[in-house]
């Protein structure tokens, strides 16, 4: 299904906590567009029209466009939402505006292909994603909707790193910025505890307390 990476918003003058209880019973969400050096505005988005687009991964991740009082139209990224605790609303959203040569900061999902033919997966071994996004760095015309990431030449007991993630060109995992032990691990292929060791443990457990009773 394509994706709709435009927003129809209008400016607004009336802020607040009351200003913006009204607008939500109004359908409507409040958010604010900063960046690019110019004064951060205040703006107002539906709701559901806004949701429909968050059920897309790619939306997170990818140069929007706002188009404010349906005229003056801006390139930005989401840089942060506040969803209400309990329901499933929208509660404020943060735009960033950007231009193609803008350097962001941005989480971007992580799609992992290849743990079929993974050679640790073949010889029964299970795959742990632990990591879901990662942050890079990098020039907002050159923003990623997804990486990939490779898992098959793994074997069981192996571990990729974030080190391993192959980015477009002049892209940096914002995490490795800090050091290499930064470099944490994106995925796993680990054999599952085995049958026979835990009967083992039983049996030992079981010697354990008939010596006891002895």
């Amino acid at each position: 299904m394509k994706v709709d990476f435009t927003l129809n918003a209008e400016s607004r003058k009336d802020v607040g906590k009351g200003a913006s209880r009204r607008l939500r019973r109004e359908g409507k969400i409040p958010a604010v567009m900063y960046g690019a050096g110019e004064d951060p505005v205040s703006l107002s988005l539906d709701h559901d029209s806004f949701m429909h687009r968050l059920e897309h991964e790619a939306f997170y991740s990818h140069i929007l466009t706002i188009t404010v009082d349906g005229d003056k139209a801006y390139k930005a990224v989401l840089k942060d939402l506040q969803r209400h605790p309990a329901k499933n609303r929208m509660l404020h959203a943060d735009f960033l505006r950007v231009n193609e040569n803008d350097v962001i900061h941005m989480a971007v999902p992580l799609h992992f292909v290849g743990e079929d033919v993974a050679p640790g997966v073949k010889t029964g071994g299970l795959v742990s994603h632990l990591m879901t996004s990662v942050e890079i760095i990098c020039k907002a015309g050159d923003l990623p909707e997804y990486l990939e990431v490779d898992l098959s030449a793994l074997e069981a007991g192996d571990s990729l790193h974030l080190s391993d993630i192959k980015l477009p060109e002049g892209a940096v995992v914002a995490a490795l910025q800090h050091g290499e032990d930064h470099d944490q691990p994106v995925a796993s292929i680990h054999m599952p505890r085995g049958a026979s060791s835990d009967e083992a443990a039983a049996g030992g457990e079981e010697g354990g307390e008939e010596a006891t009773a002895e």
